[in-house]
């Protein structure tokens, strides 16, 4: 088949390279035109991806994404662990104070990667540019679709300076979270696809760290992180002995932006035990500025509309299709995890494209769809928390209050915190259902509705009050003072 990619980010390059692969001709066009650097410590300094602003932020590499590139993709895996990604095992995380540390079957699936974005990107591209089935086009700005018989036949494209035509069997729309495939589609005459979007409800910024030459580093486990109700924040392990710290809060919480400049985002760093033995100025050094993004959605476009494809012969995938706060570290598992859903359609059903889409598109509800969905609870339930918060409500009761009524939600909050949290530091059970969850090998919910893992949880929330656990931060006004004496911050609470 002749497949055309619209842009060369993770879902794209996945899509390329799996089709490629398969015997497919493959088009990727890119809009950026920028020099390929020479290795990832160049893409780091010098690489512009104006299309993708979220590269110079901190990403998970989760299990599901390392599992998938193990059994699908080995040679990226190993060319990844050459350019000094590391694997993160469960095994790092089998330490005192838990329960039992010997391994288990299933052990080896629960291991993530420590690789920036950058490194990931790049190598995904390299392998991309060394394929004799992939064209690779930069510069090429997508203007619309083709159309013949009532289905996508190829692109329009604009390359320094001249319009042409690509055919194309299968057109892949991978142009992210402002793709232009519902533009494109409205004016080609098709329905143009219906939309449902909410704000996430955070800002988030993050600053990227290198540990100092003959320097040990505090122990590495997996991604570090915590959320305090006013702010989210967390350590995200890259390769190459770099790391970055990542801070959300709400958009409403003018003081915490005060986080966007560099002294106050220092001076949190140092207020979160967590964080201050990784900043240390003997372990490490700043290496980029705080960078920030805002204005974020969860965003799910439908492309089908009674059971059949708006627009046949076209497939969005990835943040095109769908996406949801980034803060939770799944975008890049998922769009690999939506590439090769869309890879193995093409493989059952060929130019079939009704067919191809209808599997994608089973796909997306089946593995992507439930996170998307267990995302935008996260994000409601946290924007009621970081108000209250804000509003410096009364502590809710975690008992009965004068009516003899308990509050629900207070008491899963602290349930939550002084029982699960303590659970995964104690309990290897608990950790490894926790982890199965957050790394996507099992689906999203609730491990609190599995009557096993609540009874341990349970059994480690009674004993709250013969143990005394570690504070994760200080308070928000402990906080905002702190701001409050930094260039740039803002104290007015």
């Amino acid at each position: 088949m002749r497949i055309v990619v619209v842009g060369a980010g993770v879902a794209g390059l996945g899509v390329a390279l799996g089709s490629s692969r398969a015997g497919h001709a493959v088009t990727v066009l890119e809009r950026d035109a920028t020099p390929f650097p020479e290795d990832p410590v160049q893409a780091f300094e010098h690489w512009e991806r104006r299309g993708a602003p979220q590269v110079r932020h901190s990403h998970a590499f989760l299990a599901r994404l390392r599992n998938l590139l193990r059994d699908r993709l080995p040679d990226i895996l190993a060319a990844l662990l050459a350019h000094g990604t590391e694997e993160l095992p469960i095994a790092n995380l089998l330490r005192d104070p838990i329960d039992d540390p010997s391994p288990r079957p299933g052990d080896d699936d629960l291991t993530l990667l420590a690789c920036r974005r950058i490194t990931f990107e790049w190598v995904l591209r390299r392998a991309v540019l060394d394929e004799a089935r992939i064209d690779y086009q930069d510069g090429a700005r997508v203007e619309g679709v083709t159309v013949q018989d009532g289905r996508v036949t190829g692109v329009r494209v604009v390359r320094d300076g001249r319009e042409c035509v690509l055919e194309a069997d299968l057109v892949v729309d991978a142009g992210g979270r402002r793709s232009g495939l519902p533009r494109w589609l409205e004016a080609a005459g098709f329905d143009k696809p219906e939309e449902e979007t909410e704000p996430c409800g955070i800002f988030y910024c993050s600053r990227f760290y290198r540990v100092l030459p003959d320097t040990t580093p505090p122990e590495r486990d997996t991604t570090i992180g915590a959320d305090l109700g006013y702010l989210k924040f967390a350590i995200f392990h890259g390769d190459g002995g770099i790391f970055s710290i990542t801070f959300a809060a709400a958009p409403e919480d003018k003081p915490l932006r005060a986080l966007l400049h560099k002294a106050p985002f220092e001076a949190a760093t140092r207020a979160l035990p967590a964080t201050a033995a990784w900043v240390d100025p003997a372990v490490s050094e700043p290496i980029t500025d705080v960078h920030a993004m805002d204005g974020l959605r969860n965003t799910r476009r439908f492309f089908f509309r009674d059971g059949e494809p708006v627009a046949p012969g076209a497939i969005a995938i990835g943040d095109a299709a769908i996406h949801s706060n980034p803060l939770y570290g799944r975008g890049c598992s998922l769009a690999l995890v939506h590439a090769f859903a869309l890879v193995d359609a093409v493989a059952e059903h060929g130019r079939d494209v009704v067919a191809v889409a209808k599997q994608t598109e089973a796909a997306l509800e089946r593995e992507i769809l439930p996170w998307y969905e267990f995302a935008v609870r996260q994000d409601r339930d946290a924007a009621v928390t970081a108000r209250e918060e804000r509003e410096e409500a009364a502590p809710r009761n975690t008992g009965d209050d004068r009516g003899g009524r308990v509050d629900p939600r207070a008491y899963l909050r602290d349930l939550m915190r002084r029982g699960l949290v303590p659970a995964l530091r104690l309990d290897a059970t608990v950790l490894r259902a926790f982890l199965r969850s957050f790394n996507l090998l099992d689906p999203p919910g609730d491990l609190l509705q599995r009557p096993d893992l609540m009874q341990r949880v349970l059994a480690v929330y009674q004993t709250r009050d013969e143990r005394e656990e570690p504070a994760l931060g200080p308070t928000r006004q402990e906080l905002i003072a702190r701001l409050a004496g930094t260039t740039g911050g803002h104290p007015h609470a």
